[in-house]
């Protein structure tokens, strides 16, 4: 007979380990960092205890307290004492702390022992305590606390050994048990957190012994990562070195893709004889995909940086420089985070505001994550840079195409800070954020494991994208640029006489001001489903109006028929434009309101127009039209 299936709940506060520790008890790969912050939401998993039992396992987002100041820590609250809608009370609950730090999690522990669940305390990263000199008295500890206390190593074949058998223990005496544990939790007043807080240094005093010389690693480095100008200017080197190497490292690896491509649509085309089914293969899924997938190398790097950033602990230092800059324009501090996450997708970045106290705060910060370079943005801004931007050197060291890219980027930075002090002047005036507090990690070496599964992960994502969505997309763009068929007697292009021309003509009107032609009409539309399905939709349109050659080198087309004025325009477009219908269904969802959603999409439609107007004209003017 099958055991019946038991939950428990991960709890700790934020950067306790707690990803990791539900990675290695599951399986799972889900995303882990050295920095607060990382789980928005409940993440669930399964796996067998030593003994047979059926576990559900539940990774909470990181609180400091069951008050439920923030949404990330509603959502542990409520599932710790029964109150979400549709779970059960957790069988047992673990509460995992960083055994290099205890201080919060103690204080954090007393507060669980009122609700009355079974609990056991997860001295995790004790590897780490050992190495640095920390000793812990787990026997004494237990009994101060009244709680079973275990040491796990998460990141360590074999290092959840001894909790596996705790919990098991636990669970079987949780099972003999009759009548459920009195709960007796409720909102502590800051005078009786003080007095918790009290109580957990003196437990922590009378177990827990430091090293006389405790490692000064950290502190050496942070002497120079976080000078008020120098580590600035570190952290302007270190993303500078980012967009530099999107361009100098991925290009072989992009020219081989694109061989690849070129080879199997020649192949095509060679194979099949001329008709709709070779036009459908080689136009629409080939050409139209695969100009999508040879941007797969740049993702990776961008990825790559922000996952070494994040396992080193450089994440929250990074957020600590930038406090007072953010400050300035109405932001939290601890809006750096949600929108650094933004740069790989404003979707999990917009998510992580919930790490935000405050409601003002967090809804500014969700309006301009948007404005964050994406990686969605890598393929438009890398086919346009590569077709109108030469492979110089500046100064005989620095690529201008990176140089380039480094400019998109730092115009989607100073927009978010412009847009936001602005809604700070005319919405929040009378409003000032409150003092930015970080747990700042200790440095750790990356773990290599990890960032090949954080990198690995994030490339499937991206295929299986282009897989679906760019895939039905480009399937729609080929039917629209081919139906209906050229009359016999035709002398221009088929495309001209097609459903894609109709429609890109019908919207080239509103566009025209700013310098885009009908082709680029068309790929717009489909780019609200994803943004880089506008690349595919151009190699698609340009494909089928320009034969073989035109699905070969899409960016040497572009250069030929469009004014370097409407390359920039277009650039200037995608730093603004709200060409994403996922994100803006998220903004949707985690404001609770329709308005919210539209006043972003309205603002950025009209930031993009101006932005590309205004480029258009000057471009024109300085003779590049």
């Amino acid at each position: 007979m099958e055991s019946p299936l038991l939950h428990l709940a991960l709890v700790g506060t934020p950067n306790s380990g707690k990803t990791s520790l539900f990675n290695a008890l599951t399986g799972s790969r889900q995303k882990v960092a050295n920095y607060p912050g990382v789980t928005v939401e409940r993440k669930e998993g399964g796996f067998v205890t030593p003994q047979g039992r059926q576990i559900s396992l539940v990774d909470l987002p990181g609180t400091y307290s069951l008050r439920g100041r923030s949404p990330d820590e509603e959502i542990t609250r409520d599932f710790v004492l029964g109150r979400a809608t549709g779970e059960v009370l957790p069988d047992l609950v673990l509460c995992v702390a960083d055994s290099t730090n205890l201080r919060l999690t103690i204080r954090l522990l007393l507060e669980l022992k009122s609700t009355g669940r079974p609990l056991a305390l997860v001295l995790n990263m004790f590897d780490i305590a050992k190495r640095r000199g920390v000793t812990v008295d787990v026997a004494g500890l237990s009994q101060a606390l009244g709680v079973p206390v275990v040491t796990s190593i998460a990141v360590r074949k074999g290092g959840t050994d001894d909790l596996l058998q705790l919990t098991d223990h636990l669970l079987a005496r949780a099972e003999a048990a009759t009548g459920d544990r009195a709960n007796t939790w409720r909102p502590l007043t800051v005078p009786e957190l003080r007095a918790t807080q009290r109580e957990a240094d003196r437990i922590i005093a009378a177990t827990v012994s430091l090293p006389e010389r405790p490692d000064t690693w950290t502190a050496r480095i942070d002497s120079v990562a976080l000078h008020p100008v120098g580590g600035l200017l570190i952290l302007l080197a270190i993303l500078f070195v980012m967009f530099q190497g999107v361009f100098a490292w991925a290009q072989p690896l992009m020219q081989l893709l694109s061989a690849a491509f070129d080879a199997l649509g020649q192949l095509v085309h060679d194979q099949l004889p001329e008709g709709l089914l070779q036009s459908f293969l080689q136009n629409g899924v080939i050409s139209g995909v695969g100009s999508v997938i040879v941007f797969l190398p740049q993702i990776i790097i961008i990825f790559l940086f922000i996952l070494l950033l994040e396992d080193f602990g450089y994440m929250a230092r990074a957020a600590f420089l930038m406090d007072r800059i953010m400050g300035g324009a109405g932001l939290h501090g601890r809006a750096f985070i949600p929108l650094l996450s933004s740069f790989a997708c404003a979707i999990p970045g917009i998510m992580a505001t919930r790490v935000i106290d405050n409601r003002r705060d967090r809804l500014t910060t969700i309006l301009i994550a948007p404005l964050m370079t994406c990686s969605a943005r890598i393929p438009v801004y890398t086919l346009i840079i590569s077709a109108f931007i030469p492979p110089t050197k500046v100064w005989g060291l620095i690529n201008l195409q990176g140089l380039v890219m480094f400019g998109l980027y730092a115009a989607g930075i100073v927009s978010a800070l412009l847009v936001s002090f602005l809604v700070k002047f005319f919405l929040m005036r009378d409003y000032q954020p409150a003092p930015f507090m970080l747990e700042l990690p200790d440095y750790k070496l990356p773990r290599l494991r990890g960032i090949a599964i954080g990198v690995y992960t994030r490339a499937k994502m991206f295929l299986q994208r282009a897989g679906t969505t760019i895939f039905a997309m480009m399937v729609l763009i080929w039917f629209l640029a081919s139906f209906p068929q050229p009359p016999e007697a035709a002398t221009e292009p088929a495309i001209n006489y097609s459903l894609a021309a109709m429609i890109g003509q019908a919207i080239a009107p509103l566009l025209t001001p700013v310098g885009f032609n009908w082709q680029i009409a068309v790929a717009l539309v489909p780019g609200m489903a994803a943004r880089e399905v506008a690349v595919a939709a151009l190699g698609t349109v340009y494909a089928i109006e320009g034969g073989k050659e035109a699905a070969e080198q899409i960016g040497q087309v572009l250069a030929s028929k469009w004014s370097l004025a409407t390359a920039l325009a277009l650039l200037a477009w995608y730093i603004f434009a709200p060409q994403c219908a996922s994100t803006l269904a998220v903004i949707r969802r985690e404001t609770g309101s329709w308005r919210w959603m539209a006043v972003t999409f309205v603002y950025m439609f009209a930031l993009a127009y101006a932005a590309a107007f205004t480029t258009y004209r000057i471009a024109v003017a300085m003779g590049a039209g």
